[in-house]
């Protein structure tokens, strides 16, 4: 730039001056500078804006002062619409700042007063709530000891009707052996009541000890049972001791079941009182449970919230420090910002002052071309344009790879038509450019339905295979609980014919055994009587101080079976005196005597052998009830377990078809799902940049059309001028 000599006095508000002179460049040239300089802070984006908003036919039109001025104004209107837009959202900011504030404030101040209060109800809470749990254990104690109290009262119960049981059924036996005993001596039948069992009983009792009696009373008792044969019924001594003794154990037996029957009336009591006690116990655990539950979930509610307030109260002081530092950072940099936008708008008004005032305008109408030469005309050829746009389109193309592009083609013949203007043209570029838009969201929204779709799939068939692995693991194991119960069943079955059979057997063998033995003794005691009755008569007639007469009494039921002969005919004469084998008798008595003792030894043998028999037989036949009842209750249970293993096993079996069918249609689905997502997973890049290349060139294109690559360039003119188009 060469000035010759150059001049700019500045006046004051007054008015202002302007002295150019120099070459007609020159002057040009500064214009331009000035306008630029002034507005660097925001030229750039304005004039992109102003270019973009105003017509491009109506701009071209205009004197090219009038053009900067233009810029200028249009500049300073949209600083100020920025400034009143920013001031609206400053102030909403600034009544946000003092709403929320408030708000904060409001919210921890209520905070700080509801987590001490939170405190204080949860510690009332869990005073309760330890009250509760101790009220309810010792409760729980209360009941345990009312039913451990209940349990030893059964047990001494038990234990005292046993003895009550075994009393009376010892005072019963030997009352009705004393009355039986004092029937027969007043009817004089003594010699055959002491053959009785009857008289077996009184012997013992006579014996015991126990039996409150004078000595001399017993003497003469325990002499007529044993040597009764000469008792007198008219004496009535051992009537009189009997009927003593009869009445004495009838007394004691009714104050025994007096006794019984009142400690029956107090068991009962106890019982009931008890009973009543367990169950106001257990309504109060019941209780007591229900208050626990509830404490606790309060107090844990109450925690809950405790913490939640506290973390809130941390979260909102945290949130109004930011939020205070965010209000004073905002101010300051509204204050910059307000001192900015004013020495903006000064610069602005002065330039637009400057330029305006009448010297400016006679200067720049005389020094300035007009209009139709100004530096801002644009002269572009159409058919350059449409040369221009053509090449792009083709260029896009090219960029395809060879891709067919059936709207691309349609825009390259109508660019090569001359009945169609270019506005028909642009509309098919911005529909086509919303076309591939349109098929780009598409394409965007089938990917991620795509994977979206194939993530959920194998998601669900991972599932649904795991569902089947599970079946078949459930059905694996039912099958084999299934097989195991049924052995379990056979075994179990197999022991009660087992011991069914094995309890008819020992059943079989105790009658046989039993008939043994009632055979044995049978024989065994009319053995011994025929030895006894052999013995006494050999006494008789060899020895007649040991001979013992039969008594004479009537065979019944107590008597035993007597055998005896009629006495011998008187001898007959012989030839002298019979001379007694008496040393021949001592030996077949002694004989006998062992033959006795034998016999006797061998029915006390079969006597204990078969209360031994017999015990163990009931033994037997109680632990085989036990554990026929064990095992029927088994069979029972298992075969209920069995049931619900079938039924597990079914259930799980249409499970497992159910999972089967839904993985074969989740595989298909898959299947589906690939065949329609793959090609567009694979080439979803590809496509993406080529259609969005093809929307760069359209827009390019559209550019081209409008004539956008050439505002503010000279079209035609030298390329060594001021604004030439650079390459």
């Amino acid at each position: 730039l060469k000035l010759s000599s150059l001049r700019l006095p500045l006046k004051n508000a007054r008015g202002l001056s302007l002295r150019l002179s120099g070459d007609e460049m020159a002057v040009r040239k500064l214009t331009v500078a000035m306008a630029l300089a002034l507005s660097a802070s925001h030229a750039s984006a304005s004039v992109a804006n102003f270019a973009v908003s105003n017509s491009l036919a109506a701009f071209m039109g205009m004197n090219p002062i009038r053009k900067v001025v233009t810029l200028l104004q249009q500049m300073q209107e949209q600083i100020e619409a920025e400034g009143k837009k920013e001031k609206e959202l400053y102030d909403k900011f600034m009544c946000y700042c003092k709403t929320g504030g408030g708000d904060l404030s409001a919210s921890i101040s209520a905070s700080d007063t509801k987590v001490p209060a939170l405190q204080s109800e949860i510690e009332a809470s869990e005073g309760k709530f330890t009250n509760a749990k101790a009220d309810l254990k010792q409760a729980q104690v209360d009941r345990s000891a009312a039913e451990a109290a209940m349990a030893e009262a059964t047990a001494l119960r038990e234990k005292e009707a046993a003895t009550y049981s075994a009393s009376k059924a010892d005072y019963d036996a030997n009352i009705g052996a004393i009355t039986k005993a004092v029937a027969a001596l007043e009817k004089g039948a003594s010699g055959s009541f002491l053959q009785t069992q009857t008289a077996q009983v009184l012997r013992n009792l006579a014996s015991d000890g126990k039996v409150d009696l004078l000595d001399a009373d017993r003497q003469d008792l325990v002499a007529f049972l044993e040597q009764g044969s000469d008792y007198a019924p008219q004496s009535g001594v051992i009537t009189g001791i009997l009927k003593q003794l009869g009445d004495e154990m009838s007394k004691d037996l009714a104050d025994i079941t007096a006794a019984e029957g009142g400690g029956v009336e107090n068991y009962e009591a106890l019982i009931a009182a008890k009973k009543k006690e367990v169950a106001t116990l257990q309504a109060q655990i019941e209780e007591e449970m229900r208050r626990v539950g509830e404490l606790g979930m309060e107090v844990a509610q109450m925690n809950n919230d405790q913490e939640d307030t506290k973390a809130s109260l941390t979260e909102d002081k945290q949130f109004q420090m930011e939020l205070e530092t965010s209000c004073k950072t905002k101010s300051g940099e509204w204050e910059a910002i307000k001192g900015t936008r004013a020495e903006e708008l000064v610069a602005l008004a002065e330039t637009i002052k400057a330029l305006n005032d009448d010297d400016a305008l006679d200067l720049f109408k005389k020094a300035l071309p007009s209009a139709s030469s100004s530096f801002l005309q644009v002269q572009v050829n159409k058919a350059a344009m449409q040369t221009r746009a053509l090449t792009i389109i083709r260029k896009a193309k090219q960029a395809a790879h060879g891709a067919a592009s059936p709207a691309l083609d349609l825009i390259a013949l109508a660019l090569k038509g001359k009945k169609i203007g270019f506005e028909k043209v642009i509309a098919m570029v911005d529909e086509m450019v919303e076309n591939l838009k349109k098929e780009q969201v598409d394409d965007d929204s089938k990917k991620e339905y795509c994977g979206t779709q194939l993530d959920q799939a194998e998601d669900k068939k991972k599932a649904v295979e795991q569902a089947i692995s599970d079946s078949e693991a459930a059905i694996d194991e039912a099958t084999g609980a299934m097989a195991q119960l049924v052995e379990e069943i056979k075994a179990l079955e197999a022991g009660i014919k087992a011991l069914d059979k094995s309890v008819a057997q020992a059943t079989e063998l105790r009658k046989e055994e039993n008939a043994e033995y009632k055979e044995l003794m049978a024989s065994n005691s009319q053995a011994k009587d025929v030895l006894g009755w052999a013995k006494n008569r050999l006494n008789k007639f060899y020895n007649p101080k040991l001979y013992a007469a039969p008594p004479k009494r009537e065979l019944n039921e107590d008597a035993f079976v007597q055998y005896h002969r009629g006495a011998p005919p008187p001898a007959p004469e012989t030839f002298g005196p019979y001379t007694k084998k008496s040393s021949e008798t001592g030996g077949v008595i002694a004989m006998i005597d062992l033959l006795i003792r034998d016999l006797e030894k061998e029915m006390t043998e079969a006597d204990v052998m078969e209360k031994d028999s017999q015990k163990d037989y009931e033994t037997l036949m109680e632990e085989s009830s036990d554990k026929r009842a064990a095992d029927a209750k088994a069979i029972t249970e298992k075969a209920s377990m069995k049931a619900s293993a079938e039924e597990r096993l079914e259930v799980e079996g249409q499970g497992k078809a159910e999972s089967t069918k839904e993985l074969m249609g989740t595989a298909k689905y898959i299947q589906n799902l690939h065949a329609e997502c793959d090609w567009l997973l694979q080439y979803f890049e590809t496509r993406k940049e080529a259609r969005a290349s093809e929307i760069e060139s359209l827009g390019d294109a559209k550019a081209v059309l409008k004539g956008a690559d050439y505002s503010f360039m000279q079209r035609g003119a030298s390329s060594s001028g001021f604004l030439a188009r650079r390459a």
